[in-house]
């Protein structure tokens, strides 16, 4: 069993409740729009970290991280993006590729929208964890805690922090 972190768009924005968090999982996921390579470092600190460059993220972090990251968790396959879209609105580059290739779990971010779906049609679940950092027009900062444990996903929790709420350690 795994337990993991699932966040996306820090923007460059990191503080102690974001890291207390880190501490508390396994392995910390980041779908992009990181901003900053420290936020990289202090998470790497404390645990792993799997992730993907966002539109926003400069050559460090693409030098870093990959556009997609695929791989095994426990035996469920998972995908992370930046930009991907959601079940029936996918852009047209994962919707091609969600055609051919099999995936458990489709991750992206890039909206600053939380959302948790089943996608029916390619027999998956879509993750997006919203946005973490101050930086975009949403009013709640927002993450996701799961495990994985075999073939099962469980345990999924969301966590709101408001975004004016600072605890800033940058």
């Amino acid at each position: 069993m795994k337990k993991i972190l699932l966040i996306s768009d820090t923007h460059g924005y990191i503080d102690d409740k974001i890291l207390s968090y880190c501490k508390s999982v396994d392995e910390v996921w980041h779908a992009g729009d990181i901003g900053s390579i420290e936020v990289v470092d202090k998470i790497k600190q404390l645990k792993p970290l799997k992730g993907v460059y966002g539109n926003i993220d400069n050559h460090l972090i693409r030098n870093e991280f990959p556009i997609d990251q695929r791989f095994s968790c426990e035996n469920i396959e998972v995908w992370i993006t930046h930009i991907g879209g959601y079940p029936s609105h996918y852009s047209k580059r994962i919707s091609n590729r969600l055609k051919s290739e099999k995936v458990d779990l489709f991750i992206c971010g890039h909206s600053h929208i939380l959302r948790v779906m089943n996608d029916k049609k390619h027999d998956l679940l879509h993750i997006n964890p919203g946005a973490i950092g101050k930086h975009g027009f949403h009013n709640k900062r927002t993450m996701v805690r799961f495990e994985i444990d075999g073939k099962r996903i469980g345990n999924l929790e969301i966590i709101e922090f408001n975004r004016k709420s600072s605890n800033s350690i940058q």
